[in-house]
């Protein structure tokens, strides 16, 4: 039985032409890839917001009212995030690394996918949502905890508005402003200091190890490969930036405008799971006919 191919598959086949011949290559994920998993992504195929402007770092710090907003929209949102599943684009993506196609893997996303696929030495740019850490004592906690800790804190949030409201990216969710006014935000149990998830909001900057060690993977590699991510913010855009600086090709898997569209070498605008799976079975096909 043959594999399904995409429609218009001969941008893909270019592309697996290029990773058999000149591999390995390193690998930019965003969110686009997760939408599959029931994970919502940030932008449109036009690379415009598709939802409210997310949390910004400094309003966080700054603002309790910041504050007990984030935890009630993620305490409501978590279960979408904590309970998603890989998809046979995450799948793909580390059965390409494992057959030697990908050197390496750096994601935007915070949703841990890639390592429940079974993708190791995954680099997250802007870390994982599965972590809570305490800024004052730096102890780190699992997300599972806090939302225990939530749910004790809150015995009388409204269930109702929690059940009607809308899914965000991120463990995000959309809730009326009503429904956060009294809701009640545990601080650390170890030394009573702010809680924020272990994740670089927006306004805030990738740790410099983290872009450190992309930067290192990228340039050992052969080329880089985005996908599911227009790219719009510049911490994954400097390393589709660097790449072609480099004289590497830069290469994509996106439905829609990315930022370094100019850049590009081979683009395939499919769905991600679609065309990872299809390249896949190109590329095994390719071996066993060498």
């Amino acid at each position: 039985m043959t594999n399904p191919q995409p429609a218009d598959s001969e941008p893909l086949e270019r592309l697996a032409e290029r990773l058999r011949q000149g591999g390995p290559f390193a690998v930019i994920t965003g969110a686009g890839l997760s939408t599959a998993s029931g994970i919502p992504a940030y932008r449109d195929h036009k690379g415009q917001w598709q939802h409210r402007q997310p949390i910004q770092h400094q309003a966080f710090l700054q603002s309790d009212t910041v504050r007990r907003r984030y935890w009630a929209r993620s305490f409501v949102g978590w279960p979408t995030v904590s309970q998603a599943q890989p998809n046979d684009g995450h799948r793909a993506l580390a059965s390409l690394a494992q057959s030697g196609h990908i050197s390496a893997l750096v994601t935007q996303n915070v949703d841990g996918l890639h390592q429940k696929a079974g993708s190791a030495d995954v680099v997250e740019l802007h870390g994982g949502i599965s972590q809570v850490c305490c800024l004052h004592c730096h102890t780190r906690f699992a997300r599972t905890a806090m939302q225990d800790w939530l749910t004790q804190a809150n015995p009388h949030f409204d269930q109702n508005a929690a059940r009607q409201a809308q899914t965000a990216p991120d463990g995000d969710a959309h809730l009326e402003d009503a429904c956060y006014t009294h809701f009640q935000v545990p601080a650390c149990p170890q030394c009573a200091g702010i809680l924020k998830p272990d994740v670089v909001f927006f306004g805030d900057n990738v740790p410099r190890d983290r872009v450190a060690l992309s930067t290192e993977k990228i340039t050992q590699s052969q080329g880089l490969l985005v996908v599911g991510t227009s790219l719009m913010v510049y911490s994954g855009y400097r390393f589709a930036e660097l790449a072609h600086r480099l004289g590497k090709p830069v290469l994509a898997i996106n439905q829609g405008v990315t930022r370094a569209d100019a850049l590009l070498s081979i683009k395939v605008e499919q769905d991600c799971a679609t065309a990872l799976t299809a390249l896949r079975a190109l590329l095994q096909s390719m071996q066993q006919s060498d």
